[in-house]
This record gives structure tokens, sequence and C-alpha cells, in this order.
């Protein structure tokens, strides 16, 4: 199911994208909540599935939008066939953009890319923790393939500012939440971190990121409705 949540009072608007069958289980789910300046520029959103939904934004620069994709990538232990399904799926998103616009596609990976970057050193540093595992290797070749780089291998930080996941018992911690943005876009991301005090009711932290670009007021409001 497509939903937008609207409260003429809130400062915020969510835009969900769950399962479309009905008597689904009440499992994924993802979602944009954006502020009123964030709104206010949003060109169109789609609902994908349970896994992706991606929004088109207009800004201030003339020559290109900005599609951003939300997603919820399949366990390392899910069926290969779940898990092609959702990269074929998010190809798709990627194929939206056109070669003007930037991409920022961020989400819930999981995926651990490590901090051996041989064979990735156009879309990967050496800062992110742990090692590659195969949803790491699939995420990796995925950047490659699009040209998108991973902002979590990028910027120095320490480890507590870095890993995004941690187990029930508190005692592992992983790296498996990233942001990542076109390559041709890398000098206006000023950096990709962990938030550890946010609360955000969840077994994963905030990742936020820094990014060095304006967005501008859509004037045609039709297109992003629903």
């Amino acid at each position: 199911m497509d939903t937008v949540w609207h409260d003429q009072t809130a400062l915020w608007r969510t835009y969900y994208s769950g399962h479309m069958e009905e008597n689904a289980p009440h499992s994924d789910g993802v979602a944009f909540m954006l502020s009123r300046t964030a709104e206010g520029a949003l060109l169109d959103w789609e609902p994908l599935s349970s896994r992706i939904i991606t929004a088109t934004f207009c800004t201030d620069q003339k020559r290109f939008n900005l599609l951003v994709i939300q997603c919820y990538a399949p366990t390392n232990e899910a069926e290969e066939e779940t898990k092609t399904e959702f990269y074929e799926q998010l190809q798709e998103a990627v194929r939206k953009a056109t070669a003007r616009d930037i991409v920022i596609m961020m989400g819930d990976f999981n995926a651990k890319i490590g901090s051996n970057n041989k064979g990735y050193e156009l879309v990967m540093g050496k800062q992110a923790t742990g090692s590659m595992n195969e949803n790491g290797e699939k995420l990796a070749d995925f950047c490659l393939d699009n040209d998108l780089v991973i902002g979590g291998s990028i910027f120095p930080h320490k480890t507590i500012h870095k890993n995004t996941w941690v187990s029930p018992d508190h005692v592992t911690e992983n790296q498996i939440d990233f942001v990542c943005y076109s390559r041709k876009f890398r000098r206006s991301v000023l950096d990709t971190r962990v938030k550890r005090g946010a609360d955000v009711a969840s077994d994963h932290h905030l990742v936020t990121a820094s990014v060095k670009l304006k967005l501008k007021r859509n004037e045609n409001k039709k297109q992003a409705t629903r």
C-alpha cells in the first residue's frame, strides 16, 4: 500500500510504501519524512514496493533534479531469488534518473562492505568497518555499475560513529546502513556519520549525511500527488 500521512499542523509529512497485496504481513515498509521545505520542492514520488520508495526533488540548479531512493534490502541469509528481485527493482529505480540528475540511495542494505576496497576504489574508501560479506559485494557491485559512492566508507570517524546496528544482546555492532550518491556529486557531500544520541526506537542508529545542495520550490504541485 502507498500512503501519505498529513497533518496541517505538523512540521513533517510522511510518504509510505508497504505491501501491496491484501492480508500482507506487517513487515518491511519504507518511507520518507519530508519537512515543509522538502515537500515544497517535491516533483514526484513513487511507492515501488515494501522495500523501495523514490522521490524526485527540484534543485536550485536548472541542469538537474535530485532522485532520492529509500530502501530496505533482504538480509544476508535471504533466498537468492529475493535478493535478485530486490536489486533488479533497485536498478529500475536508478534508471529513472537522467544522465544529468543526482542520485542519493540510502537505507538498510543489510550489507557489510568492510575496509578493503580493492577493485572498488572508484566507489569505496577504506573507512568502513568489518569485512565484506555476500550482501556487501552485491551492494559494491551495484554501486560500481551505477557510478555511486558509498558514503559510509569515505569519511574518517570513530568506530562508534560508523556502526549503524546493534544486536539484541547489545554486544555485536555492524555497519549495514549506508548513504550512497552519484560519484559526480562527491564533492557536494560533506560528511556521512552515525548520530548515536538520537532516540529512534530502533536497534539501528540514525545515519546522517551533510549535503551542499539547495532545493527549489516546485510550482507544479499536481505532479507530486498520488
